[in-house]
């Protein structure tokens, strides 16, 4: 290669001559087209050829693969002495892998380490939110009136879109950041622990079983934290048929922004059994999108060929406090700041749907059931009433939940809250609100580090259970009228409705993006027939059973 090199020097091109020299014996077109451009480069790429042809002769391989060999054999050379001898991998690591990866125990591990995140999610953080629940009712309800009156604005429309609107919107939401803080928490864990890479890998046989790469898993597993990233994952998939399988699975993943609305229905209807029904919400979701890769993968989007799957599985290592608290901070702030101005949009504008009066009624002095989206809820609420929704509440829930899933929650809270009395306590002349804050708060960690042995089968005590309150009173009330009696089924069926229906405007968004606006189109009708569906299966399927 050195009488090439010189010659290279002496001709003068632009890139390095060693650098050009091992292109060219390499056989790499592009430099030998830049080359051939310049006078008398023609000389050089015969003579690059003839010695390619002279190593070929010499050896009986071919120049490319000596390089390949030569660098590669450099890099290892510089790994060695960078990390100092090997260690053999513990014993107990491969044992461990073994049982992680098995075809059964694997798929057994999995599930019951999900079941463990989820019971952390929703049990150990239920007191945080029971705090924030009593402060942002109590004090900073107070504090907001107080403050209105103090500028001269209180008693009319702008209290009440400052107090039933802005507060009751995004006030019933912020409750519950601690659960997602809670579930981001143990992602994080699981990520940098290495577990989640092996549970990538006992999937990969399930997934290719359904017609879906062991690599379509990750972007199903990003959806558990929100759709939208999980739709631009599938970018790393390797054909466009599995891009297209996976992206039409993905919104069936249960993201974060539908957890409040499981723990709201689930502590009101099943108070003995919360984690039990969050986690069945969230393992319908993964058998749905199984099941509807299983029929478009088997029909419109038929397999021709399949691609190996190579994974390597990083070491198992303690997770890191620092990576685990940044990604779990990183993710709720994301989702406080995306939530908080979406919520505060939709709270607005739906109070302002609660103001206007179809009727002859004032603006903000009128009854919610003769408002602008009591009217609307109470046109789509017939489409409704077999799956046990018959109150229009419950429509306008689910209509503003089109927007974003946490506008659900945020919207039930202004419709129960609009008429009657106020859900916010009245203060205690007795106490100051500070004092109460902080009380309220050394018990919330208490209760919270008691409940945490509870959740990997240690005892911990009996936690004592909080009296519903007034909006769950509301809300079972509700559920129950709306269902003939049946409200357990009808909220069970909500929550179905919820997993299943078209996630937010910014997945349909991205999906867009991604596939264009007839495959966005078709998905976000599929997810509401789906939906629809599937509640009226849980709710039948529950009264022919004699459940609820």
């Amino acid at each position: 290669m050195a009488p090439l090199v010189r010659a290279l020097a002496a001709h003068e091109v632009s890139a390095p001559p060693r650098w050009t020299a091992v292109q060219l014996l390499s056989d790499d077109e592009a430099v030998e087209q830049r080359v051939v451009a310049t006078v008398g480069g023609g000389r050089l790429v015969e003579a690059a050829a003839a010695a390619r042809a002279a190593v070929a002769a010499d050896t009986g391989t071919e120049a490319e693969l000596l390089i390949a060999e030569r660098r590669f054999a450099w890099i290892r050379s510089v790994v060695r002495r960078a990390s100092g001898p090997d260690i053999a991998t513990p014993r107990w690591r491969n044992r461990v892998d073994r049982v992680l990866t098995h075809r059964a125990f694997g798929l057994a591990a999995f599930l019951a380490v999900m079941w463990v995140v989820l019971r952390f999610a929703t049990d150990v953080t239920a007191p945080m939110v029971g705090w924030i629940e009593a402060v942002v009712q109590g004090p900073v309800s107070r504090w907001a009136g107080g403050l209105l009156g103090f500028i001269g604005v209180d008693g009319g429309w702008v209290e009440a879109l400052v107090i039933d609107g802005v507060l009751a919107g995004v006030g019933a939401v912020l409750v519950f950041v601690p659960v997602l803080a809670g579930l981001y928490l143990m992602l994080g864990m699981l990520e940098d622990s290495g577990y989640l890479a092996r549970a990538t890998a006992v999937m990969d046989r399930i997934m290719r079983a359904v017609g879906l790469p062991g690599k379509a898993f990750v972007p199903m597993v990003i959806g558990f934290g929100c759709n939208v990233p999980a739709i631009y994952a599938t970018r790393t998939l390797d054909t466009k048929r599995d891009r297209l399988l996976t992206g039409l699975t993905v919104p069936f993943m249960s993201c974060g922004a539908r957890l409040p609305v499981y723990v709201l229905l689930a502590g009101i209807f099943f108070v003995d059994n919360t984690a039990g029904v969050v986690f069945s919400m969230y393992l319908l979701g993964i058998v749905v999108a199984i099941l509807v890769a299983l029929v478009v993968g088997r029909t419109a989007l038929a397999e021709t060929d399949r691609v190996p799957y190579v994974m390597v599985l990083p070491d198992f290592r303690l997770p890191s406090a620092r990576v685990v608290w940044t990604s779990t901070q990183q993710r709720t702030w994301s989702f406080v700041r995306h939530a908080g101005t979406v919520i505060f949009s939709a709270s607005v504008v739906v109070w302002l749907l609660l103001a206007i009066p179809l009727g002859g009624g004032r603006f903000a002095d009128t009854s919610v059931s003769e408002s602008a989206f009591g009217g609307v809820s109470r046109a789509i609420a017939p489409a409704m009433r077999p799956l046990g929704l018959g109150e229009w509440e419950q429509t306008g829930a689910l209509l503003s939940g089109l927007v974003a899933k946490e506008v659900v929650v945020s919207t039930t809270a202004q419709l129960y809250a609009v008429d009657g009395e106020p859900t916010r306590p009245l203060p205690d002349p007795a106490d100051s609100d500070l004092d109460t804050i902080g009380a309220g708060l050394v018990g919330a960690v208490t209760a919270t580090m008691r409940a945490v042995p509870a959740v990997f089968g240690f005892g911990g005590g009996d936690l004592p259970g909080d009296a519903p309150s007034r909006l769950g009173e509301v809300i079972r009330d509700s559920f129950e009228t709306g269902s003939g009696g049946h409200g357990s089924l009808a909220a069970l069926a909500f929550m179905v409705f919820v997993l299943l229906y078209t996630p937010c405007v910014a997945t349909a968004g991205a999906l867009r993006h991604e596939f264009g606006t007839r495959l966005m189109w078709l998905s976000v009708t599929g997810q509401l027939v789906i939906a629809w569906l599937g509640a009226f299966v849980v709710y039948r399927g529950g009264l022919l059973l004699g459940f609820g």
